[in-house]
C-alpha cells in the first residue's frame, strides 16, 4: 500500500501551531520583563528613600556608605553615574553631591600617591598602603579622615572615565592599584603573590614550589626587576628578591 503524504492542510496547521506557540512565548517573555522592570523600579524608589533618610550617615560613616554603596550595586545603581556631568547625577544631587566629592577628591590623592611612589614600586601598590598613606597624610596635618579600602577601590573606578591608567588588580587574595597601562602575564603574578607570604622570593623557593626551570625562573624575575615592581637583595647568601610593599615594614 502506498503511504500517503502530508496534505497542505496538515502542514497549514503545523504553521500555525508553531506561530501560536511563539506568540504566546513573546507573551510570556514580555509579561516576565515587564514584571522585573517594575520590582527594579520599586526597589530603586525604595533606595533613593532610604538615600533620603541617611543621606548624612552615608556621607560620615564609612562602613555605612560601603554597605550602601552594596545595594547599589545589587540592584545596578550607580551613585557615580554621570558624575562628569555639572550637573551632576540623580543619586549626586540626592546626596547632596559630597559622596561624588568625596570619591573624586580622594581620587585625586590616591593618584598623587601612586606617581610619587611608582619609581619605588613600578606602578604597582597595594589598596592597604594607599588608605595608609592617606591616613597618615591627614594626622600629620591634624585632620580625620576615616576611609576604608573599599572607599579608595572606587575612588579608583571613578577615574576610570579618563582611561585604563588606574585599575584595581587581585593577586592572591589581596588588591592592588595598576598605575601603568602594562598588564601582568601570569607567571608574574604567580610570583607576585607567592611574595605575601615572606615578603621574598629566591630562585630555589621558585623552583622547588612552582617546579619551574632555571630559565623560566630567571625570565620572570628580570622582567619583575626591570619594571621595578620587585627589589634586589645580593647581600643574602642567596639572591632575594623583595616587593617593595613588604620591605617598608621592616624595622630599620
Amino acid at each position: 500500500m502506498q503511504r500517503r503524504g502530508v496534505g497542505l492542510g496538515a502542514l497549514t496547521r503545523t504553521t500555525q501551531s508553531a506561530q501560536q506557540y511563539q506568540s504566546h512565548g513573546s507573551l510570556i517573555h514580555k509579561t516576565h520583563i515587564d514584571e522585573l522592570t517594575t520590582q527594579l523600579s520599586v526597589f530603586q524608589a525604595a533606595l533613593a528613600q532610604f538615600a533620603r533618610t541617611h543621606a548624612k550617615d552615608i556621607r560620615s560613616n564609612p562602613e555605612f556608605r560601603a554597605e550602601f554603596a552594596r545595594m547599589c550595586t545589587a540592584i545596578g545603581v550607580d551613585p557615580l553615574a554621570s558624575s562628569s556631568d555639572r550637573k551632576g547625577s540623580f543619586w549626586a544631587e540626592l546626596l547632596g553631591g559630597s559622596v561624588n566629592d568625596f570619591y573624586f577628591e580622594l581620587a585625586v590623592r590616591v593618584v598623587e600617591i601612586c606617581r610619587k611612589t611608582r619609581d619605588e614600586n613600578g606602578g604597582l601598590i597595594a589598596v592597604s598602603e594607599v588608605k595608609q598613606k592617606i591616613m597618615q597624610q591627614d594626622e600629620n596635618v591634624g585632620g580625620a579622615n576615616d576611609i576604608t579600602e573599599d572607599d579608595v577601590i572606587r575612588a579608583v573606578k571613578a577615574l576610570d572615565p579618563l582611561g585604563p591608567g588606574f585599575t584595581v588588580v587581585e593577586i592572591g587574595k589581596k588588591q592592588w592599584i595598576r598605575s601603568v597601562p602594562k598588564e601582568l602575564n601570569t607567571d608574574q603574578s604567580m610570583v607576585l603573590e607567592a611574595m605575601q607570604i615572606l615578603g621574598y622570593v629566591t630562585h630555589s623557593m621558585l623552583r622547588v614550589n612552582l617546579g619551574w626551570d632555571r630559565a623560566r625562573v630567571q625570565t620572570v624575575l628580570d622582567d619583575l626587576v626591570s619594571d621595578s615592581l620587585v627589589w634586589v637583595d645580593m647581600q643574602a647568601e642567596e639572591v632575594e628578591y623583595w616587593t617593595p610593599s613588604f620591605m617598608g615594614h621592616l624595622p630599620g
